[in-house]
C-alpha cells in the first residue's frame, strides 16, 4: 500500500513532468526544439568542448572562465560522453530539477511547520508556477539552484548542526551552481553562530571550501580573478541602472519576484502575487518565532530570498526575461505565502470554506497563467531559433573557419558557428569589460582586433561600426516578430581590414 507522503511526492513529480513536457512539445511544434535563452547554448558549448577537446573553453583552443554555473555544465557532460541527444538530456535534467524543487518545497514546509499537513499543496503550487516550468525548459541552472538551496534550508531547520557535513558540502556545490549561493552559506554560518555550534560551524565552512578550491584555482589561472568573467561582465553591461535610488531598485525587484509584471506597477505576471498578504503575515510570524527562540531559524529561508533580491538590487537590478535572475528564490515566497494565508484564515468551519474557495481561486489563476506561460515560452524559443541559431548556421556555412567574428550574443554562435570569437558582452573576452560603457572605445578595439565579421544583436545595433566606411551588410535574419518589438534583427557585416 502506498503511503500518503509517497503518494503526494508522486503527484507532485507527475505534474512537474507533464508541465515541462507540455512546454517543450508546444515550442517544438512552433519552430523546433530549442532554448528560450541564448545563454543555454553557452553551457552546451562548454560541455561539448570539454568532452571533445579536454579543455574548459568556449572557443576551442582558448580556455576561458566564462561559465557562471560550472556544476550545471558538468551535468550536461553525459549527453556528449554517451552520444545522447543534448537537448533531450538537458530538458530531462530541467524536468527533474523542477520535480526536486517541488519536493524540496514540501520538505521546507514540513521542517517549518511539522505539526501541519498540506505540504503537497506547497509542492503543487511550486511546480505549477509557470516561470519555474519555463526555467525547467530553459537549459539553465535556475531550478537546480532553487532545489538545492531549499533542501539545504530544510536540512538546517530539521537538524541544524547535526547536518554540518551535508550543509557545508551542499553549500559549496550551491555556489558552483550560482555564485550568489554564497548568501545562503553566510546565513547558515550565522545560524550556527546563533546556536553557539562553533565546531559545527568550522566543519561546515571547511567542507564548503572543498568543491570551491578547484573552481577558484581554475578562474585565477584563466582570468586572474576568483569568480567567472560573466559575473563582472553583466554588472558592467547594466551599470547605468545603478543610477536609480537603491530603495527603488530593491522594491522593484521584490515586486517582480513576488509576481508583479516586468514593467510598470499594475497587473501581475503570475498567480503567486495573490499570496503576498500571506507572505507578509508568515514573515511576521517567523520573526516572532526566532525572537522567542533567540536564534536564526524560521527566518533563514526568507533572509536567503531577500538577500538574493538585495544582491541583485545592489549590483544587477534587471527584470528582463521574466525576471530570470530572481526565479531561484520564488519557491520560498510561495511556501511562506501559502502558509501565511492558512494562518490568516484560521481553522473555524467558515474558515475551512474560505480556504477551499481560496485554493480553488488560486489554482484557477495558476492554471490560466500556466497556459499563458506556455505561449511565452514558445515565443521565446522561436526568437532564439530565428535570430541566434539562424545566424549561427549562416556563419558556419558562409564564413572562413579561421575568421575572427565579433558578436554580442555568443551562445548559439559558439555552439553552431564554431568560429574564433571576440565577445562584445565580455563573457569570454574579459578585456572587453572595461569598454562596455564606452561605445567609441569599443568600436576602436573591434577595429584594432582585426575582426573580419561583426554580428549585431537585437537591441545592440553597434551603429558606429556598421555605419563606418567599408562595412558591408551580408546577412540579416528578417524575423518579423523582432521587428514588431521595435528592435533590430541580428545581422552580419563584413568589416574593413585595418592596415
Amino acid at each position: 500500500m502506498i503511503r500518503p507522503l509517497a503518494r503526494a511526492h508522486g503527484v507532485v513529480a507527475g505534474v512537474a513532468l507533464v508541465a515541462t513536457a507540455f512546454y517543450v512539445a508546444l515550442s517544438a511544434a512552433m519552430d523546433g526544439p530549442g532554448f528560450p535563452l541564448d545563454d543555454g547554448w553557452i553551457h552546451q558549448t562548454y560541455a561539448r568542448n570539454l568532452v571533445r577537446d579536454g579543455s574548459w573553453a568556449f572557443v576551442p583552443g582558448a580556455p576561458s572562465a566564462g561559465s557562471t554555473s560550472p556544476l550545471w555544465t558538468l551535468l550536461l557532460l553525459p549527453a556528449y560522453l554517451l552520444g545522447l541527444p543534448p537537448l533531450a538530456w538537458t530538458f530531462a535534467l530541467g524536468a527533474l530539477a523542477l520535480v526536486w524543487a517541488g519536493w524540496a518545497s514540501m520538505a521546507l514546509w514540513t521542517a517549518l511547520w511539522p505539526e501541519r499537513g498540506e505540504s503537497v499543496l506547497a509542492g503543487l503550487a511550486v511546480v505549477l508556477s509557470w516561470p519555474l516550468v519555463w526555467a525547467a525548459g530553459s537549459g539553465m541552472e535556475t531550478l537546480l539552484f532553487a532545489a538545492l538551496g531549499l533542501h539545504l534550508a530544510a536540512a538546517y531547520l530539521h537538524a541544524g548542526p547535526r547536518y554540518e557535513a551535508w550543509l557545508g558540502l551542499g553549500s559549496g556545490l550551491l555556489i558552483l551552481v550560482r555564485p550568489e549561493g554564497l548568501i545562503l552559506l553566510l546565513l547558515l554560518a550565522a545560524g550556527f553562530a546563533s546556536r553557539r555550534a562553533w565546531r559545527g560551524l568550522a566543519v561546515m565552512l571547511l567542507l564548503a571550501l572543498l568543491p570551491l578550491l578547484p573552481y577558484f584555482a581554475l578562474n585565477l589561472s584563466l582570468s586572474g580573478q576568483l569568480w567567472p568573467n560573466t559575473l563582472y561582465a553583466k554588472q558592467a553591461e547594466y551599470a547605468a541602472l545603478l543610477q536609480q535610488p537603491l530603495w527603488q531598485r530593491l522594491l522593484r525587484l521584490l515586486y517582480v519576484s513576488a509576481g508583479g509584471p516586468e514593467s510598470g506597477w499594475r497587473g501581475m505576471s503570475g498567480a503567486r502575487l495573490l499570496l503576498l498578504p500571506g507572505l507578509l503575515w508568515a514573515a511576521y510570524g517567523a520573526a516572532r518565532a526566532d525572537c522567542r527562540a533567540r536564534r536564526l531559524g524560521h527566518l533563514l529561508p526568507l533572509l536567503w530570498a531577500g538577500g538574493h533580491v538585495a544582491a541583485y538590487a545592489l549590483r544587477l537590478p534587471v527584470t528582463y526575461q521574466h525576471g530570470r535572475y530572481l526565479l531561484g528564490i520564488v519557491p520560498v515566497w510561495i511556501v511562506y505565502g501559502l502558509s501565511g494565508w492558512a494562518l490568516l484564515l484560521g481553522k473555524s468551519r467558515q474558515a475551512r470554506l474560505l480556504r477551499r474557495a481560496g485554493a480553488l481561486s488560486y489554482a484557477t489563476v495558476a492554471l490560466l497563467f500556466l497556459f499563458l506561460g506556455a505561449q511565452a515560452y514558445g515565443t521565446d524559443v522561436a526568437f532564439i531559433q530565428n535570430e541566434m541559431v539562424a545566424t549561427a548556421h549562416w556563419l558556419r556555412e558562409n564564413t572562413e573557419p579561421d575568421a575572427l567574428v565579433a558578436a554580442h550574443d555568443i551562445g548559439a554562435i559558439g555552439y553552431y558557428g564554431e568560429r574564433p570569437l571576440l565577445d562584445l558582452a565580455g563573457l569570454v573576452s574579459p578585456e572587453i569589460v572595461p569598454l562596455l560603457d564606452d561605445e567609441a572605445a569599443m568600436a576602436d578595439y573591434v577595429r584594432q582586433s582585426r575582426a573580419r565579421y561583426l554580428v549585431t544583436a537585437p537591441g545592440w545595433p553597434y551603429s558606429s561600426l556598421t555605419g563606418a566606411p567599408g562595412a558591408t551588410l551580408l546577412y540579416t535574419t528578417a524575423y518579423e516578430w523582432t521587428r514588431e518589438q521595435g528592435i533590430n534583427n541580428m545581422a552580419v557585416y563584413r568589416l574593413p581590414v585595418q592596415e
